[in-house]
């Protein structure tokens, strides 16, 4: 058996971890490279099975990590650093690293990662492929009609370099679906390159976009390559394109036209080689109606529209997406997965999820972190009230055994009391996860919590 392929980004500014100059097994074959670009194109050439960083980048390190991702995304990535907080390693994490090491952990820790993410990454290599021969489709989760509709269309389209408008609400996967329109395409062995037009200051959008020379504005102390030209020979995806200056749009309309651009402060003409993929959650007919959008470059940018369906619009589709998410999650965060009662997928697949997808994945993140060491994920792990977890303090006593001289308000008073402290008591003290499980606002249980202080008449301990 051939030994793993292991690149080791590490520059002479950060030679190793405490002085841990290196690292050795007989199963591993590990390069160091000292450069980020030399490391990028390492990853690119798709020889390498790991990736471990432990340099001092010229950029920070989710920066490092989102451009190798971006080369691979697939290949697993390992920080190793002295300095690497708890904080940022669970970031890292969550943005895509396979694990990180700080200064408490030995190069065996680091070797025995190493290896792991070497198996795994060798697994993912050999696994079937169950898309019936289409990668793409795993970009696409869900078999309901309604994604179906957007697969088919992605399946037809892809092959060509037909510019794609999608459209659709705030976290229906947008980018998701673009994702799968340029592995679709014989564009995919190279990057999609993103932009966020909303996310660029309007002043810097174009020099993001095209580039500019050397002393094109102040500041401008180098050439830079823009973003399309990233993209050469390749798909560059622009989200919520209606957010472009009009004076931009216009700019960009003719590298469409023409498929040829100019750097800012340069009059040279570079061709280029781009598929265009838009996106915009905003109604761009209103806003060409509006005078707020070019409409030569709508119908340019609309020559094969896609619409997201709305998450209620698929409801079928959430348990899959639910287990889909737990299993991103909890590898992410390092734990075993976790399941949900058939009931709770029952509740969340009626609920009508105004945020769509995100919505859906951010209540999965919240319903792992609640539930503590449990394997099972209920409704109330979802911030959704759930009467039968409620188990009260005392029995609740029945009308027909209250004292005489007990009036409405005070029987009202102690049955409020119960609830509440049964809450308190089933999450431990904890006020937030008491209101999720009642579904109050926090606000609210804390103002009913005062009222029975002492003082009222009816003294109950709150935690801090």
């Amino acid at each position: 058996m051939s030994p793993q392929r292991v690149l080791w980004f590490a520059n002479e500014d950060c030679p190793a971890v405490n002085g841990r100059h290196g690292l050795e097994h007989p199963d591993l074959e590990i390069t160091r490279v000292t450069d980020l670009a030399e490391a990028l194109v390492s990853v690119r050439s798709g020889t390498v099975d790991c990736v471990l960083i432990s340099a001092e980048a010229a950029a920070d390190r989710a920066t490092v990590l989102e451009l190798l991702l971006a080369e691979d995304a697939h290949v697993p990535a390992i920080f190793w650093h002295r300095e690497l907080s708890a904080r940022e390693a669970v970031e890292l994490v969550r943005e895509g690293a396979y694990t990180c090491h700080g200064d408490r952990d030995q190069s065996e820790d680091v070797i025995a990662s190493v290896m792991q993410a070497c198996l795994e990454r060798q697994r993912f290599r050999e696994a079937p492929d169950r898309t019936g021969g289409e990668a793409w489709r795993r970009e696409l989760v869900g078999a309901s009609p309604a994604i179906e509709d957007v697969a088919n269309t992605i399946r037809l389209v892809g092959p060509f370099r037909c510019t794609v408008l999608i459209t659709g609400g705030t976290g229906t996967g947008k980018e998701m679906a673009a994702r799968a329109l340029h592995n679709a395409s014989p564009r995919a062995p190279l990057p999609m390159v993103a932009v966020n037009c909303s996310a660029v200051p309007e002043s810097l959008l174009e020099a993001e976009l095209f580039g500019h020379v050397k002393g094109a504005f102040t500041g401008a102390t180098n050439h830079r390559v823009g973003r399309f030209e990233q993209a050469h020979r390749s798909t560059i995806f622009l989200d919520e394109i209606g957010d472009m200056p009009l004076e931009l749009q216009a700019k960009l309309l003719r590298v469409l036209q023409e498929r040829e651009l100019q750097r800012l402060g340069s009059s040279d003409t570079i061709k280029i080689d781009v598929r265009v993929i838009a996106a915009s959650n905003t109604n761009l007919p209103d806003l060409v109606r509006q005078g707020k959008f070019r409409e030569d470059l709508y119908y340019r940018l609309n020559v094969v529209p896609l619409e997201m369906p709305p998450l209620r619009k698929r409801a079928s589709d959430i348990p899959l997406l639910v287990d889909h998410f737990i299993t991103k999650i909890c590898e992410g965060e390092g734990i075993p997965p976790k399941q949900v009662t058939p009931k709770t997928l029952q509740r969340l697949a009626n609920l009508p999820w105004p945020g769509n997808v995100r919505q859906l994945e951010n209540a999965v993140e919240k319903a792992i972190a609640m539930s503590g060491p449990r394997g099972i994920l209920h409704a109330g792990d979802f911030g959704l009230a759930d009467s039968h977890k409620l188990v009260v303090a005392e029995p609740v006593t029945s009308p027909a055994s209250l004292p005489e001289e007990m009036d409405f308000a005070t029987a009202v008073s102690q049955f409020e009391r119960a609830i509440l402290e049964g809450a308190l008591a089933k999450t431990g003290g904890n006020k937030t996860a008491a209101a999720e499980l009642l579904g109050l606002k926090r606000t609210t249980l804390i103002m009913k919590l005062r009222g029975l202080q002492p003082g009222s008449g009816n003294s109950l301990t709150i935690a801090s």
